[in-house]
């Protein structure tokens, strides 16, 4: 329920997913960015919009609320498959490695840490 009101959140902002999948954590989104829309505004209508969405329909227990940050990582048209099969097999990634530590790895692999 929540990955699909994201995904018509993100089609109505003119940004087509590709395709939704996470842990309890964390999720991963794939979609196509509407080049008039920033990707910090794009992720603030998300998580608002969706955080009200579970709080109102009492969903879950506790108040839902989504962390402070995001990733975002532009990828190349040669990668897509790649991201989206990463995507869909979230969980037997998560097998082996916890969302926060594979992040990590991932900032580091890249060089996109603190210098």
């Amino acid at each position: 329920m929540l990955y699909d009101y994201i995904w018509q959140e993100l089609t109505e902002l003119g940004c087509p997913v590709r395709i939704i999948n996470g842990m309890p954590d964390h999720v991963h989104v794939l979609f196509l960015q509407n080049p008039q829309k920033t990707i910090t505004d794009i992720v603030k209508q998300i998580k608002g919009s969706s955080s009200h969405f579970m709080n109102r329909g009492e969903f879950i227990l506790e108040k839902f609320a989504w962390q402070t940050g995001f990733g975002a990582f532009s990828v190349s048209e040669s990668q897509l498959d790649t991201v989206f099969n990463y995507i869909k097999n979230q969980k037997q990634h998560h097998l082996k490695k916890n969302g926060q530590d594979e992040f990590d790895d991932f900032v580091k692999l890249h060089g996109l840490g603190d210098k």
